[in-house]
C-alpha cells in the first residue's frame, strides 16, 4: 500500500511520518535549514504481517503544489494532516480539492499537535473537517488526534493505516507496465535509477522498455519494490528501476516522464477528456483557456477547448480536449488535474478519454456520443455503448492499448460481449454481429446488383465496392472483411476486382477468336507489343473493335493497359516486374534510372518510361527524382510469391479503373501509403 500525505505547510506531515517510521523524510540540505519539506520524501514501514507501507511526503507549501501534485501519482490511501492549533487553511482546501478530482477516496485524517491545545479546541477544529470533507471522495473519513512529539494517539493511527491496507484493493497487475518517474539519480557502480508507482502492469529484471515521450530504448537490470531487492515490480508498489541503454542518464530522464511497455509509447498533444471546475473558480471557463495539466509527475501547459458551444460553469462537468505544448505519456482513464498558468490556484480536473483527439469534427453529435460511452469506466461497457451508437466498429486493440490493457483483454472483451472480431493488420477489430451480417448482406446486394447491370465486368472494383457500403469502412477493415467472405465462399476476387464466386466474363464466340488473334501479335515482342492501330491494321479490323476487345481481356486479366491503347500480356508484366527487381537489387542502394532499366529490356526509352510510370501508378515502384526503388509492400503485386498465386483480397491501390481514373495516381507515400494485400484461398487468375 501506498499512503500518500496532505495538508498545509507546517502541519506536521513529516514528523508524523517520521515518528510512525523512525524516518525523516527531508533529506535535502535546504530542507534541514529551513525547517520544511521542499521535495517529496520517502519512507518505509515494516508491518508484523510482512508487508511494507510505503509512504509519501509533500510540500505543504502554496508555491509547490505542483510537487504535491507529482506526490499524489498513484497512493491508495491518503493522510490529511491538519494542526489542532491552526484548524483548516487554504492548503488544507486545495490538497483535499486536488485529492477528490484525483478520484482518491480512501483516507485518514490526522489532527495533529493535539499536545498544544485544549479539548473544546480539538472538537471545534474536528467539527471543521467534517464540514470541509462533506460531499468529497473523503466524506466519513475518520478523525484521528495525535501528536508526533508526545506519541499521542499514534498507536489509533497506525491501527486505522492498517485496516485501510486490508480494505484497498489489489491493482491488477495484468495490464502493461507503467512507472511514473518522480525521481532520477545515478547508483555508484549501477547506473542510472529511476523511482515511482507502478500505475500499472509489471516489470522484471531483463526487460525491455521505453522512457516516454522521449522514446529512449531502455532494458531493466534491477529491481527494488517497497525499499526490497525484487526480481519484479508489480502494480501499486514504489519501485526502483536501474535503467541502462545508450541514451539513459541522469540528464536524459526526469520527473514527469513515464517508464514503459514498448507498445505503450504514443506520446500524444491533443486528448479529449472530461472536465469538472471547482466551485471556487472565480468566472466560467471558455475556449482555449490557457492552463498547465498536471498528470502524474507531469506538468505541460496547453489550452482547454470546450466541446460545446457554451462555458463550462464553476462547479460544471462536461466534455473538453485539452491541446498540449509539449507531448504527454498518458492512459486513457488516467486523472488529471489543471492550474492557472501563474500556479496560483487549482482549476479543476478530470480523467482522460481519447489519447487522440480529432482536431476537426470534434463537437459533433457523434463524437459527443463516442465521448460518452468512453467516459464509461468499464472496458467492456465502454465498447457496448460504444457499438450502440453509430460506431459500427471498435478497434479492441488500439482500444485496450490506449487503456494500458493487456493484449488478451481484447479477445476477453470480445468473448464476454459476444462480438464478432476481424483480424485487421494485427489487430483486432470488433463488430456488433447484427452489423457484420449487415455488411455481409450489403456486399452481396452490392455485387449482384453490378452482375445484373453490367455482365461484362469481371466485378465491381475494391475502392468503389468499399464506397458503395455504409457506413463506411477503413480500407483495411474492408480488406478484412473481403478475406473473411473469401474464405466462407461468398465473394471472390481477380486482381482488383471482387465478384461473386460464379461469375465469369465470357466473350461472345466471335470475340473470342478475335481475342486469340489479337494474342498472336503480342507474343512476338513481349516488351514492346505492338499498339491497338497497328493490330487492328494487321489483323485488318477496325480500331474501336480491338480497343473493345482488348479492354475486356484486361478486365478479365488477360492484359494490362500500360499506356492509352497499349497492351501487355499479364505474363510480360510479371516478368518486367521480376526485371525491376533484378534491376534494384544490382543497383546502389536498391536505387535505379530509367535507362537502367530501358537497358534490360533492350527496350526503347519512351516505352520503358511508360512502363515504370505504370508500375509507379500501383507503388510497385516509388519514384524520387530520377531514381526509383522497389516498394516492399507491393513487390508481391505483379510477381505473386508461391502463397499469394492462389489470390487474395485486392489492394486499395489495385488495377486502375480506366473509366472512372481511379488507380491512376502515383502512390506519393510509396511503402507507407497503403497497406500490403492480404492473402486468401481464392484462386488467383
Amino acid at each position: 500500500m501506498i499512503v500518500g500525505t496532505a495538508g498545509h505547510i507546517d502541519h506536521g506531515k513529516t514528523t508524523l511520518i517520521k515518528a510512525l517510521t523512525g524516518v525523516d523524510t527531508d533529506r535535502l540540505k535546504e530542507e534541514k535549514e529551513r525547517g520544511i519539506s521542499i521535495d517529496l520524501g520517502f519512507a518505509y514501514w515494516p508491518r508484523p504481517s510482512g508487508d511494507i507501507v510505503g509512504f509519501v511526503d509533500v510540500p505543504g507549501h502554496e508555491r509547490l503544489v505542483h510537487t504535491m501534485l507529482a506526490g499524489a501519482t498513484g497512493i491508495d490511501v491518503v493522510l490529511l494532516v491538519v494542526a489542532a492549533d491552526d484548524g483548516v487553511m487554504p492548503q488544507t482546501r486545495e490538497h483535499l480539492a486536488i485529492i477528490d478530482l484525483l478520484g482518491l477516496d480512501r483516507g485518514v485524517v490526522a489532527l495533529t499537535k493535539c499536545d498544544l491545545v485544549d479539548q473544546d479546541r480539538a472538537r471545534a477544529v474536528t467539527a471543521d473537517v467534517t464540514a470541509l470533507l462533506r460531499g468529497t471522495g473523503l466524506d466519513g473519513s475518520e478523525i484521528v488526534p495525535v501528536s508526533g512529539v508526545t506519541g499521542e494517539g499514534l498507536v489509533a493511527l497506525a491501527e486505522r493505516l492498517d485496516e485501510a491496507r486490508t480494505e484497498v484493493p489489489a491493482r491488477a497487475a495484468g495490464g502493461r507496465f507503467r512507472l511514473a518517474v518522480d525521481r532520477c539519480f545515478t547508483l555508484s557502480g549501477l547506473g542510472t535509477s529511476v523511482t515511482g508507482t507502478v500505475l500499472s502492469g509489471s516489470v522484471r529484471v531483463g526487460d525491455e522498455v521505453i522512457v516516454s515521450p522521449t522514446g529512449l530504448e531502455a532494458r531493466v537490470r534491477s529491481v527494488h519494490t517497497q525499499n526490497r531487492p525484487a526480481n519484479r515490480g508489480a502494480a501499486g508498489e514504489r519501485c526502483a528501476l536501474v535503467l541502462s541503454g545508450p541514451h539513459i542518464a541522469k540528464t536524459s530522464v526526469h520527473r514527469g516522464d513515464v517508464v514503459v511497455d514498448p507498445t505503450l509509447h504514443e506520446p500524444t498533444r491533443r486528448i479529449d477528456a472530461t472536465l469538472r471546475i471547482l466551485p471556487t473558480e472565480p468566472r466560467p471557463i471558455g475556449q482555449w483557456f490557457p492552463v498547465k495539466v498536471h498528470h502524474g509527475a507531469a506538468e505541460v501547459p496547453g489550452r482547454v477547448v470546450v466541446l460545446r458551444d457554451q462555458p463550462i460553469e464553476p462547479g460544471g462537468r462536461d466534455f473538453v480536449q485539452l491541446v498540449l505544448e509539449r507531448p504527454l505519456a498518458a492512459a486513457a482513464g488516467d486523472p488529471f488535474v489543471i492550474r492557472d498558468t501563474s500556479s496560483s490556484r487549482t482549476v479543476g480536473g478530470g480523467r482522460f478519454l481519447d489519447l487522440h483527439g480529432p482536431e476537426r469534427r470534434r463537437r459533433t453529435l457523434e463524437r459527443r456520443a463516442l465521448l460518452e460511452a468512453l467516459d464509461e469506466r468499464d472496458p467492456a461497457r465502454a465498447v457496448e455503448q460504444r457499438l450502440a451508437t453509430e460506431s459500427s466498429w471498435c478497434d479492441l486493440t488500439a482500444f485496450c492499448r490506449d487503456r494500458a490493457l493487456s493484449a488478451d483483454d481484447a479477445e476477453i472483451i470480445a468473448s464476454r460481449l459476444g462480438l464478432a472480431t476481424l483480424a485487421c493488420d494485427g489487430r483486432i477489430v470488433a463488430m456488433r454481429p447484427d452489423g457484420c451480417n449487415d455488411m455481409r448482406l450489403r456486399i452481396g446486394r452490392s455485387l449482384d446488383a453490378c452482375h445484373a447491370e453490367r455482365p461484362d465486368l469481371p466485378g465491381v472494383a475494391f475502392e468503389t465496392l468499399r464506397r458503395l457500403i455504409e457506413p463506411k469502412f477503413p480500407p483495411a477493415l474492408f480488406m478484412a472483411a473481403l478475406r473473411r467472405l473469401t474464405e466462407a465462399g461468398e465473394v471472390a476476387h481477380d486482381h482488383a476486382w471482387v465478384h461473386r464466386p460464379g461469375h465469369r466474363v465470357t466473350f461472345s464466340a466471335e470475340d473470342e477468336a478475335r481475342w486469340a488473334a489479337i494474342a498472336r501479335h503480342l507474343a512476338p515482342q513481349p516488351y514492346r507489343p505492338p499498339r491497338v492501330r497497328d493490330i487492328a491494321r494487321a489483323l485488318d479490323l477496325d480500331e474501336t473493335l480491338v480497343r473493345r476487345v482488348m479492354r475486356m481481356a484486361a478486365r478479365r486479366g488477360d492484359v494490362e493497359e500500360i499506356a492509352p491503347d497499349h497492351f501487355f500480356a499479364f505474363a510480360s508484366v510479371q516478368d518486367m516486374a521480376a526485371i525491376a527487381i533484378d534491376v534494384a537489387e544490382n543497383a546502389p542502394d536498391g536505387r535505379f534510372t530509367a535507362a537502367d532499366f530501358r537497358d534490360r529490356l533492350d527496350n526503347g526509352r519512351k516505352v520503358a518510361i511508360q512502363i515504370l510510370e505504370f508500375f509507379d501508378r500501383h507503388g510497385f515502384t516509388v519514384r524520387r527524382g530520377d531514381l526509383r526503388r522497389i516498394n516492399p509492400a507491393r513487390i508481391d503485386f505483379f510477381a505473386p510469391s508461391p502463397a499469394q498465386k492462389h489470390g487474395g483480397v485486392p489492394s486499395p491501390v489495385g488495377r486502375p479503373v480506366f473509366k472512372t481514373g481511379w488507380g491512376r495516381q502515383t502512390v506519393s507515400g510509396g511503402f507507407d501509403s497503403h497497406p500490403p494485400p492480404p492473402s486468401s484461398p481464392e484462386t488467383h487468375r
